[in-house]
């Protein structure tokens, strides 16, 4: 072999070698070293001959000089026993002679001979005597100056010899004693010293390049005990070279590195080395290469260590069974067994000693914002971070939430996870089942449905009996918790797992039998649950032959038992459910085997007996009873046994609640409780044979409850009636036209209404309640046969069922707004004829009822305080009243306004829309809220808000969804209008009906629900049901526009003939007014649309947001709707639907117009930011054009606004309600600007200025119509607080952005310029408390005066960085700030001397701002470099007017002037200086 030297700083490896040294001076050894070194591996005997014998001769007597024996035939040479003096001697004979090349020569020829080579490398005998730790020979000569390079060379040129000599006979590895090549590298290990180090260096590496594997690994090892410090850079620069050539020696280079002193620079390098070795090294050794990365982090390079781990360490949760199968396909991946274990261990072991690793991770993650940049090693990294200790507990479980929310952590990763890796996962499961206890405690429901798949998924993946026991118990203390979410999560999980796991459940239902001991306390909803997982459980026990299990449906059977027993009726009503929930499971035709159906049918049958037998006398409970069946008949198909059950047991349904009729008249007019009965709403005429008996029962002594259970009855009725005539209710059909039997019309007249009793009032009032919740149990059971439901009818009896039905809504239209009425001068609290019953089908919608127990509570609330509550509203109505002189021009204008405005409303109407439309108080006059005993018939307008009645909603039958479906009948009938506006009350009903459900999903501050009258509904499910409705609704709002701008009067006639029609009696009160009924739906609707634009659903749903947007589209979009926006929007894109829509919405220039626009431009903002779920994420991307165009658009629509006149007359909620509207609009004026700050400057400095706070001008100069002295605190607040949000702003953008000393000269000039703008605006605000002595005004100046200052501060080291090259602005500014820290020390000193307590709790805060001020501009000047001087002295006492206090007046006749130039403060230099004024900056 050829050894080469390395040329220059080259350091690639040549394709042969020659020795770097001359050769020796004798030529035989030299030829044959030169030989040895061509042959591959050579081993050869050193040659035989005169002069080779010659040369070791004279070596062995150069030795045998200093005292060694170098020919031993016993061992090792002899070596005398004093080596420092053995090779002092040879360093002086090597100095002094020239022996040195003949003993160089002498010694190779000698170890030519690989028994010389291994007895000199060998232990020396020290005066014959063995010592095996003594040092050898070549050690020896190795210490010696002289020749130590020589030597080293002549050991490695002889090394590549001995390459394959590395086994023995047997196959095995040599011991080192033996290894001549060990031995060659051990003796370069720890020299005391090294001549020529780089010389050595270069040839050690040239050697190392062309080793064997396990030699290589070797030498790499050693090379810190080997080579000096002054050659690391050369040795870490050669190694990363083999490391790119072959990856294998990963673990002994970082070995070798990490006991390498390196500077911070080669650290770097050798950094930078190991992450480009993630990708490319074997799974076996991550872990190594891992635990080296943790143990070199430092804060400076830790953010990179973690960055690179992440993104290419493919830490996969695969199956041992795939990755055996791509065991050599997956280099960089770490294959599952115990080298998945080892890199878990080692960052396990790394984040627990590096703690700002811990940190780095946490950063890291919060800075992710998109799911796509989200790995499955990053749960991994935060469960080994949640393992280090309670101290970064609470930190990962909010990352995790905040993660899952965003829906950046996904059930899927999870499932890399866990599935399939059990054993893995072993050490880690009780992590992971703390933190999924945790998820399942949170509030957000979609935590909550993240940490039910976590269980479901641990669950399944352990199947030992411990990990599932820990399991169920931590489910077991959800439940009891107490926290109604929390248990619902817990018993939705599970139900799942029951239904999934229900064999493997039944060994361990001991673990959770504990639930039933607590059933008291759980609600209906998880009561349902309780009894469907034992259900369940029960009847998979049953079916397994001996089993152990069956225990649990023994327990369970004795509980429901004993509830239904008891005499309390809430353990009834557990009893109840639970007995229903154990039928449903035995009754299922999907569950019921062919061996045990009899037997379960039977069971079935006897509970379901015992339930109703139970139930009877107590009214909620069989309005419970039923309802739980019809909802177990829509979700179950239950045996033909059960359903003819149920049949039989209501079939008493005609014989108590209808009553037979003759020619379709009561046979006889009789009295109940001393009032006449008579048929209401009789549709079919003379042919109706039948009526509903409601009157009566209502008064009978014997049944007086059973009209309470009517709707339900009839509710289950209809039901079975669908399941057994395919969906027909053909059988029933003439209950839809039937006459109701009411008390007679004659007692709701005025007088006759005031002459009846209490108990009179009270019965009249219950009978037009039961019969308005009958006609709602009618249009939820008709309108399935037209909305599409079943298709079972023709079509004729289709058209028939539709008519019946719009005046069956026209019906409970009227008898709603009778009751609205009614209540007024008979509060009462009317029964609940539905339960409090929530259920759904599946884990996806976790719901529960707080929310609307909470509208059950507020409104019984309400109800008990009606009287107090009208006295101070009466109270209050009286004293505005007084001031409406003054308040003239203070309600929003309506839509009928505005298009009075432009002429198309006729004047003769404006008192009926001011009487009835949607911003009076309940569309009745006021004094009958002035006195409630007074009963008002002279206005009962069907198109008002029945908000009395509202107030006991939640009592009603709901309407169900598919009821919505009216919206799109339309039955023209020959009447004087081109289109009836006799329907418009009909839709405007159901259009607030359908907003009372959306407000239920949207209850602020709680998570979506589903209330009674969904039926286990979600909030997709629900928005998909009234989807094909938004074309409709359009519709409906074109004519709504179309009856206003033609400006005829109220179409009377035509609504009494549609009355009559429908069978409504004769009232003259009852009115339409078609002015009132078309603002108030354009108003609901406009409403809607707000809220449904701000629903989550709606902005994750492409489809559902461009069929939304659609539906509001004008007929052509204008030419101007597009200007400034490019590219041009294409026909039918999501950009070209948001102008149309916008253009359409910009007609209504009303308040909920506006709110709805601005809805409408901030959406896009929220949809290019927000991802979707479930991979609907709209990926708008909307040009910045679009964005700028639709704010400007709502800018000029809420100056327009602004600028319009408002009047006062009946304005719906007083003055509070106006300024808060009012505050709305401001804020959507000022915000939606081309420039927020100037238009702020100009508002500030201008316009308010010329508004009069005392006095109410008649006319105005400014042209804000709204700015008058009744709203100019409005508008001095919202200045105020628009200004001090900029001003956050501007302080944000100069903290967070680059560093201050970096920012442009250009920027820094367009930031003062902003800052000057804002303190323009806080100083014209603060000195209007000059001129106007209100102290609410004061008290806004001082509060929001002291967070501007504070505020400022913040940016005073920017001001001080750019204070040279900027001085003037910046003096400028504090000079202007001056001004209104003058004032707000006044306001202060003044508020204390008048104990204005509104003002002094806002004091303190602000007078420490004022002082921190005043020592920031010092310090400020003085570091300056300009030569700037600071005086600072006490202020004198002075009023808002100048004056001086005359408390304090004798201090400026003793001290004149002189006092008064040392009270001031000053700044000032030669060409920049601060005015020495009474508004300069002092302090008190």
């Amino acid at each position: 072999m050829v050894f080469l030297r390395q040329q220059g700083s080259s350091k690639k490896r040549q394709s042969s070698f020659t020795s770097p040294f001359p050769p020796p001076k004798v030529p035989k050894p030299t030829a044959a070293a030169s030989a040895a070194c061509e042959r591959p591996l050579p081993l050869q005997q050193p040659p035989d001959g005169a002069p080779e014998a010659s040369a070791v001769e004279k070596a062995v007597a150069i030795l045998a000089d200093a005292g060694c024996t170098l020919i031993n035939p016993a061992g090792p040479p002899c070596l005398p026993s004093d080596h420092h003096k053995f090779r002092a001697h040879l360093q002086q004979t090597f100095t002094a002679t020239s022996l040195r090349s003949d003993f160089l020569a002498g010694f190779s020829a000698h170890i030519e001979s690989p028994e010389n080579l291994h007895r000199a490398l060998a232990p020396s005998n020290p005066d014959g005597y063995y010592m095996p730790r003594s040092d050898s020979l070549v050690r020896n000569l190795l210490l010696v100056p002289s020749i130590q390079l020589d030597i080293q060379n002549m050991l490695l040129e002889k090394l590549p010899e001995y390459f394959e000599v590395n086994s023995g006979a047997s196959g095995t590895c040599l011991s080192l004693g033996n290894d001549i090549a060990r031995l060659i590298i051990n003796h370069f290990r720890w020299l005391d010293f090294i001549i020529d180090s780089d010389g050595f260096n270069d040839k050690l590496m040239q050697v190392l390049s062309i080793c064997p594997l396990h030699l290589k690994k070797e030498i790499i090892g050693s090379l810190p005990e080997i080579i000096g410090d002054q050659n690391h850079k050369v040795v870490v620069d050669s190694l990363e070279q083999m490391l790119q050539e072959d990856s294998a020696i990963i673990v002994p280079v970082l070995d070798s590195l990490s006991n390498l002193h390196l500077d911070d620079e080669l650290k770097e390098q050798v950094i930078t080395i190991a992450l480009s070795c993630i990708r490319t090294v074997d799974g076996e050794h991550i872990p190594y290469l891992l635990r080296f990365l943790l143990l070199s982090a430092t804060p400076a390079n830790s953010r990179r260590i973690i960055s690179r781990i992440r993104e290419q360490l493919k830490f996969i949760g695969v199956s041992n069974h795939c990755a055996s199968q791509n065991k050599n396909k997956l280099k960089g991946k770490c294959l599952v067994g115990n080298t998945d274990a080892s890199v878990l261990d080692t960052l396990r072991s790394g984040l627990r000693f590096k703690n700002i690793l811990c940190q780095e991770i946490v950063k890291e993650l919060s800075c992710l914002n998109r799911p796509q940049d989200h790995k499955v090693i990053d749960i991994w990294l935060l469960v080994l971070i949640y393992m280090n200790g309670e101290s970064s507990k609470k930190s990962i479980e909010n990352i995790f939430k905040k993660k899952i929310i965003d829906n950046c952590i996904q059930e899927v990763m999870i499932d890399q996870c866990i599935h399939g890796n059990a054993n893995l996962m072993q050490d880690y499961f009780p992590t992971f089942l703390s933190i999924t206890e945790y998820l399942l405690t949170c509030k957000e429901p979609r935590v909550r449905q993240f940490g039910i798949h976590m269980y479901t998924s641990l669950f399944e993946e352990f199947v030992d009996t411990f990990a599932r026991q820990e399991i169920l118990g931590a489910l077991v203390t959800h439940v009891g918790s107490g926290v109604r979410f929390e248990v619902t999560a817990a018993l939705e999980t599970l139900k799942l797992l029951v239904s999934k796991y229900s064999m493997d459940l039944i060994p361990l239902s001991s673990h959770i039998n504990g639930i039933l001991d607590y059933l008291e306390a759980f609600s209906i909803e998880n009561l349902q649950k309780v009894y469907e997982v034992f259900s369940q459980l029960a009847l998979s026990a049953n079916s397994r032959a001996n089993s152990f299990g069956s225990s649990v449906a023994n327990e369970l059977m004795m509980i429901v038992r004993k509830q239904l027993n008891h005499s309390d009726v809430a353990y009834k009503r557990m009893g109840l459910i639970g007995t229903l929930k154990i039928v449903s499971c035995l009754g299922d035709t999907n569950h019921v085997g062919c061996s045990e159906q009899k037997s379960n049918i039977k069971e079935a049958l006897e509970l379901l007996q015992t339930s109703l037998d139970s139930s009877k006398g107590m009214v909620p409970l069989l309005i419970l009873f039923y309802d739980e069946m019809t909802i177990m008949l829509d979700r179950r198909d239950l045996h033909s046994s059960i359903l003819e059950w149920i049949g039989k047991h209501i079939g008493e349904f005609e014989s108590i609640f209808l009553f037979d009729l003759e020619g379709g008249q009561l046979p006889s007019k009789d009295s109940h409780g001393g009032l006449e009965g008579e048929l209401w709403m009789n549709l079919d005429g003379d042919i109706s044979p039948i009526c509903v008996n409601i009157f009566p029962l209502v008064f009978s002594s014997f049944h007086p409850s059973l009209t309470e259970i009517l709707p339900a009855n009839f509710r289950l009725l209809t039901t079975i009636e669908r399941l057994t005539n395919q969906g027909s209710l053909g059988g029933i059909d003439a209950l839809l036209g039937c006459p109701l039997h009411l008390p007679s019309p004659k007692y709701f007249s005025r007088a006759a209404w005031e002459s009846l009793t209490g108990k009179e009032k009270h019965m009249a009032c219950l009978s037009l309640y039961y019969a308005a919740n009958w006609i709602r149990e009618l249009l939820n059971a008709f309108c399935t046969q037209v909305a599409g439901k079943f298709e079972c009818t023709s079509q004729t009896t289709k058209e028939d069922i539709i008519t019946k039905l719009l005046k069956r809504l026209r019906n409970l239209v009227f008898l709603e707004s009778l009751l609205n009425n009614l209540l007024k001068s008979c509060p009462i609290s009317l029964p609940e004829l539905h339960h409090c019953h929530l259920e759904h089908s599946g884990p996806s919608s976790i719901k529960h009822t707080y929310a609307f127990e909470c509208l059950e509570k507020n409104a019984t609330k309400k109800i008990h305080d009606t009287s107090s509550s009208k006295i101070r509203k009466n109270k209050r109505m009286a004293k505005s009243q007084t001031s409406s002189g003054t308040d003239g021009k203070l309600r929003q204008p309506s839509i009928l306004d505005m298009f009075k405005k432009a002429g198309a409303v006729t004047s003769q109407e404006l008192p009926n829309e001011d009487s009835a439309s949607p911003s009076s108080k309940t569309g009745t006059s006021e004094s009958a809220d002035q006195n409630p005993s007074d009963y008002n018939e002279t206005e009962l307008d069907v198109s008002a808000a029945t908000k009395t009645f509202d107030l006991q909603r939640f009592k009603f039958r709901p309407l169900h969804l598919h009821c919505y479906s009216i919206l799109t009948f339309s039955k023209n009938q020959d009447s004087c209008c081109s289109d009836p506006v006799a329907e418009l009350p009909l839709y405007l009903y159901l259009l607030r009906d359908l907003q009372y459900k959306l407000d239920i999903f949207t209850i602020s501050g709680k998570e979506s629900i589903a209330a009674p009258d969904y039926a286990g509904t979600t909030l997709h499910e629900f928005f998909k049901t009234i989807k094909p409705l938004f074309p409709t609704l359009k519709k409906h709002l074109d004519n709504a526009i179309r009856i206003l701008r033609e400006g005829d009067e109220s179409c009377q006639a035509h609504w009494e003939m549609q009355s009559v029609a429908a069978g409504n009696p004769s009232f003259p009160s009852a009115i339409l007014s078609k002015t009132s009924s078309s603002s108030s739906f354009i108003k609901e609707a406009l409403h809607l649309f707000f809220k449904m634009l701000n629903l989550p659903n709606i902005q994750t749903d492409a489809n559902l947001l461009s069929d939304l947007l659609s539906a509001f589209q004008p007929n052509v979009v204008p030419d101007n709707a597009f200007s400034g926006v490019e590219p041009c929007p294409l026909p039918n894109s999501i950009e070209y639907l948001y102008h149309g829509a916008y253009s359409y919405l910009e007609n209504f220039l009303d308040m909920e117009a506006l709110l709805t626009l601005e809805s409408l431009s901030s959406l896009p903002q929220k949809l290019t930011r927000k991802p979707g779920e479930n991979g609907k994420n709209l990926k708008l991307g909307f040009p910045e054009s679009v964005l700028l165009n639709l704010r400007r658009r709502l800018g000029v629509s809420a100056e327009k606004l602004l600028k319009s006149h408002w009047d006062a007359k009946n304005t719906e909620d007083g003055l509070k309600s106006k300024g808060e509207r009012l505050q709305k609009i401001l804020h959507i004026y000022l915000e939606n600007s081309d420039s927020t700050l100037n238009l702020l400057n100009d508002v500030a400095c201008s316009i308010l200025p010329q508004a009069s706070y005392g006095t109410a001008d008649e006319e105005v100069h400014h042209g804000f119509a709204t700015l008058c002295p009744a709203t100019y605190l409005v508008w001095y607040r919202v200045l105020h607080e628009v200004n001090l949000a900029i001003l956050n702003t501007l302080v944000k953008d100069v903290l967070s952005g680059k560093p201050i000393a970096t920012i442009g000269s250009e920027s820094t000039k367009e930031l003062l310029l902003k800052l000057q703008l804002s303190v323009n605006v806080m100083v014209s605000l603060v000195n209007m408390c000059r001129t106007h002595d209100k102290v609410t005004l004061h008290a806004m100046a001082v509060k929001y005066g002291g967070k501007f200052i504070e505020s400022f501060l913040k940016v005073f080291d920017f001001l001080q960085a750019h204070f040279r090259v900027h001085n003037e602005l910046v003096i400028q500014l504090v000079k202007e700030l001056q001004k209104a820290t003058r004032t707000l020390q006044t306001l202060c000193s003044e508020a204390k001397g008048l104990k204005q307590m509104a003002i002094t709790s806002k004091v303190p805060a602000t007078k420490r701002s004022l002082e921190r001020f005043v020592f920031r501009v010092k310090a400020l000047l003085l570091a300056s470099a300009s030569g700037c001087t600071f005086w600072m002295g006490n202020l004198k006492h002075k009023d808002l007017t100048g004056q001086v206090v005359s408390s304090q007046a004798y201090l400026d006749e003793q001290s004149g002037n002189a006092d008064e130039e040392d009270s001031r403060e000053v700044a000032e230099d030669d060409e920049n200086s601060i005015p020495n004024n009474d508004d300069d900056k002092e302090t008190e």
